[in-house]
């Protein structure tokens, strides 16, 4: 269970009260980062309207444990499908998310009959905070990379829930530790499905076609316009920390401007995520005092190891849905090349967030997905 005291809120709030606002540069809004008449209102209403009382009884609802693996305190939600054989299936959000993210997917895949769907597709859902993101921090603890995340929840599964098979899914760092494990748990994966695909070769090889000589170009685009963050938290995550750790406006600035940038908003954050989810990530984030540790992942990729080794081909089925803001998306070409490749979707609407942007459209792609793939987990099982 999430508990938060009251000394931590009031400190909070003191905290915000005293932030020291920065000027607005010229040009429009949002252009140069996070819109400083937005996030002065934002924050004022998180001073003195958002009910985190209210917010973590919800977050509460949802049934949580931890349990000490690695070295690390791991915390998880571990929700039961209502159904005849509800598939195993872990839940593996990113960054800049948590938990959060799945509040409005877990019920649609938990209790389908419940929401329209068939009894028959239901998942018990495993979602944990990753190791070193919110809930699964502690000051001091080993630091995660990828590899060592994929190792630990492969333990949580097997040896302290008891699935001797499972599913997975997940978008952005959750991507790569679900095509982690497909990699090194292949015989206990049943099938993995992605909103990013992690590929284990670089692109432009003689005699790409033209949507891979596209993706390219785009990629290139978006490492000049958009990777600024990525590479300041892969080589001097520690400096950025010390300003990110001590200012919750500070914090939220960094992270909401991703929720902006990546999401199917149209430019208004708050035609895809209420005030209050926006804030619920975000108070993860400030009261786990996690951000150093939530940057990890972008340090180890640089400096320790790749998530698939160098040509590696996945043996295990595997499910893509592109949602169309916020990434740049890895043709089907150079995707199967490294993929068991069963089901390609594109979808019509979403973004880097769809399990709250998109959480209908998201829970039936997971449902068509893994249906064919059901017999062979009752078979193994």
């Amino acid at each position: 269970m999430i508990g938060i005291g009251a000394e931590d809120l009031s400190d909070l709030r003191q905290r915000l009260a005293r932030t020291r606002w920065p000027d607005q540069p010229p040009g429009p809004p949002w252009q140069t980062g996070t819109d400083l008449a937005y996030l002065r209102d934002l924050v004022d209403y998180w001073r003195t309207s958002y009910e985190w009382p209210r917010r973590e009884a919800l977050l509460n609802r949802l049934r949580q444990f931890r349990v000490t693996l690695d070295g690390i305190d791991v915390h998880f939600i571990h929700q039961p499908g209502v159904g005849p054989a509800p598939m195993p299936l872990l839940l593996l959000h990113g960054w800049p998310s948590s938990i959060v993210e799945f509040t409005r997917l877990i019920p649609l895949l938990t209790d389908p009959a419940a929401h329209g769907g068939r009894a028959e597709d239901a998942f018990t859902v495993i979602a944990p905070s990753l190791p070193g993101f919110t809930l699964s921090f502690a000051s001091g603890q080993p630091r995660s990379s990828i590899a060592r995340i994929a190792s630990t929840l492969a333990t949580l599964m097997r040896d302290v829930l008891g699935y001797g098979h499972f599913a997975a899914h997940g978008g952005d760092w959750g991507a790569h530790v679900a095509a982690r494990l497909a990699y090194t748990q292949a015989q206990r994966l049943l099938g993995i499905h992605l909103t990013m695909i992690v590929l284990p070769f670089a692109t432009g090889a003689a005699g790409e076609s033209a949507d891979e000589r596209d993706f390219r170009e785009a990629v290139r685009r978006w490492n000049r316009e958009e990777s600024g963050y990525a590479t300041l938290q892969a080589t001097r995550p520690q400096t950025l920390a010390y300003a990110l750790n001590d200012s919750p406006s500070g914090l939220a600035a960094w992270i909401l401007e991703k929720f902006r940038a990546w999401s199917d908003c149209g430019g208004d954050l708050e035609r895809r995520f209420s005030r209050d989810e926006l804030l619920d990530n975000i108070m993860l984030y400030w009261f786990s005092g996690c951000i150093n540790s939530s940057f990890w992942p972008y340090y180890a990729r640089v400096h320790e190891e790749a998530t698939l080794p160098a040509g590696a081909k996945l043996q295990v089925p595997t499910g893509f849905a592109a949602f169309p803001a916020g990434a740049v998306h890895v043709p089907r070409s150079l995707a199967e090349r490294a993929y068991d490749i069963r089901r390609w979707q594109v979808m019509p609407a979403g973004g880097h967030f769809p399990a709250l942007e998109e959480p209908v459209a998201l829970a039936g792609e997971l449902q068509e997905f893994f249906r064919p793939l059901r017999s062979t987990a009752e078979r193994l099982d």
